[in-house]
């Protein structure tokens, strides 16, 4: 597949190290030569100094050819021009990261794929739905679920109280029981877990269960005493805080600090139909935090343009007691540290909106792609083809290249949790962790016809 990427920013970066783990031809496009620096030398991909709207680098590019073209510069208005110049020149499909929310509206999809624009990305939407769904239970530092909750993994920090520390995981997963553990992200290194291996404190693991066991994987964690969230502080005003605000559960009481006062003004403006508090001040301001009443808030979001501010910000709230925080660190040299510092969930839009691109390069029967940046993995869901590989063995006897946990199904709307015996169906929806491994590789399993 040949893929043409307009923007060698964050989003573009990342997305061209997903291809070239992919093998895909790709074809990286920005008219700033710093921004490409070494990026074909460090990933297999070819890079082209050049304006991203320009009819003749495209054509350089090849994207006449190009079974996919992204515009991911920080200009909405560039990228979806770029979209339409690839579209005449040939290019099969199209996607444009924007900034305008009402571009999303479902009724105005026809009007785009007329302008040659097949599928349009909002960075900030994908991370106000992640960090309204990190709310939601806060004793969970991430969570996905699949066909509306009939599969969920959950991202966990395990602490002293969890009841199932430093016991064989073959004791604690058997084919009965009601959860599987998929990956443990341990003193910075990632582990696919075997029967032999154990949880053990500060582990940071992800488990997959249905939705009918979260209360039960709530307690053998020991996180009965995490109370629900109900009050929340915001600090930065920014996009993805609006959109959070106009999303987050009506029974949460929202709080967002902004520095700029013509900020809070606007911000008064887009939620005047939502019951949210806009306070002018500086979020780092432990006296006015106090004076917010931080002591009784269950949550504290940091989402300033600065993933410094935000760590520090989210230590500081959890020192004066605040147990759910999460961080906006765009800096993805950033991460590592922030998931050391224990700070809480980490939300980098530009990862997310990578992720929900790189999906669209998959086969059709991959419907759902999720990159797990903490353990350097993917989480996808496979629809299984009649008469693919999955469905003529036993999990166990699949031969899965190593990497590769088949965490769960989905069956007539049903979650089910996958063991070793366990027969895949055709029509069935598959939940696969991979972790450091070419998503490509384990699609073909799913797909009928596919020669080994």
């Amino acid at each position: 597949m040949k893929i043409v990427i307009a923007g060698a920013g964050a989003v573009g970066t990342h997305l061209s190290k997903l291809l070239s783990r992919d093998r895909q031809d790709c074809v990286l496009i920005d008219e700033d030569p710093e921004r490409l620096g070494d990026l074909d030398s460090r990933y297999d991909i070819m890079t082209i100094q050049g304006r991203t709207t320009s009819i003749n680098t495209m054509k350089e590019a090849g994207v006449e050819n190009a079974d996919l073209f992204v515009g991911v510069t920080p200009d909405e208005s560039r990228n979806m021009n770029a979209c339409m110049i690839a579209h005449a020149l040939g290019a099969k499909k199209t996607v444009a990261r924007i900034d305008n929310f009402e571009y999303l509206d479902p009724a105005r999809k026809e009007l785009f794929e007329r302008m040659g624009i097949n599928s349009l990305i909002f960075p900030e939407v994908l991370a106000a739905i992640d960090i309204t769904n990190g709310l939601k239970m806060s004793w969970v530092r991430q969570r996905w679920d699949v066909h509306d909750g009939a599969l969920v993994m959950l991202g966990i920090k395990l602490r002293e109280t969890c009841k199932i520390l430093n016991q064989p995981l073959k004791e604690l997963c058997g084919p009965d029981d009601p959860y599987h553990v998929v990956a443990i992200k341990r003193d910075g290194e990632t582990l696919v877990p075997g029967g032999n291996d154990q949880l053990c404190v500060n582990d940071l693991a992800y488990f997959m269960t249905t939705r009918e066991y979260i209360p039960y994987i709530r307690e053998i964690v020991g996180k009965e005493h995490y109370t629900d969230v109900k009050n929340v502080i915001i600090m930065g005003g920014g996009r993805t805080a609006v959109r959070v605000a106009k999303i987050v559960p009506d029974y949460m009481d929202l709080k967002i600090i902004e520095i700029d006062g013509q900020r809070c003004e606007k911000l008064n403006e887009k939620l005047a139909e939502r019951d949210v508090m806009i306070i002018h001040g500086d979020g780092r301001d432990l006296g006015l935090l106090q004076e917010e009443g931080i002591q009784n808030t269950q949550a504290f979001v940091a989402l300033t343009g600065n993933a410094e501010t935000n760590i520090l910000a989210c230590l500081t709230a959890k020192r004066l007691g605040v147990r759910k925080t999460v961080a906006m660190v765009e800096n993805l040299d950033y991460v590592e540290m922030a998931e050391s510092l224990d700070i809480g969930t980490i939300i980098n839009k530009k990862t997310l909106a990578a992720s929900h691109i790189h999906q669209m390069m998959l086969a059709s029967n991959v419907s759902n792609v999720r990159s797990l940046m903490l353990v350097d993995s993917d989480v996808a869901e496979f629809t299984a083809d009649s008469g693919s590989r999955v469905t003529k063995r036993a999990v166990k006897d699949l031969g899965l290249p190593f990497g590769v946990t088949i965490g769960g199904l989905v069956r007539n709307g049903q979650g089910i949790l996958v063991n070793g015996n366990t027969r895949i169906e055709a029509g069935d929806s598959v939940m696969v962790f991979c972790h450091e491994q070419n998503l490509k590789k384990v699609e073909k399993y799913f797909k009928a016809n596919t020669l080994w």
